[in-house]
């Protein structure tokens, strides 16, 4: 297991990688419950995603997501800038 601090690369860097996914819900009038019948995917899974908390997404994940939402990886996530932190709740 890694001693860094969640949302850190492993280099120790700030991850600034951020996941738009509760912006595009409301634009798409879609509850979190709703995506999770859609996609099959847990409820938890996707709130780790909405509350940029996630490390990782898997290529099927980002495929459910994208399909349901009818949406690209680009319009769910984008890079912050070097001197601005990624998001948190």
């Amino acid at each position: 297991m890694s001693s860094e601090p969640p949302g850190s690369a492993e280099d120790g860097r700030p991850n600034r990688v951020r996941c738009r996914l509760d912006a595009v819900l409301q634009a798409r009038g879609m509850t979190l419950t709703e995506l999770s019948a859609i996609t099959g995917l847990t409820m938890a899974n996707l709130s780790i995603l909405k509350t940029n908390k996630a490390r990782a997404v898997r290529f099927t994940t980002l495929t459910a997501l994208c399909d349901a939402l009818d949406t690209t990886p680009g319009e769910l996530f984008d890079v912050a800038a070097e001197s601005q932190p990624p998001d948190r709740p």
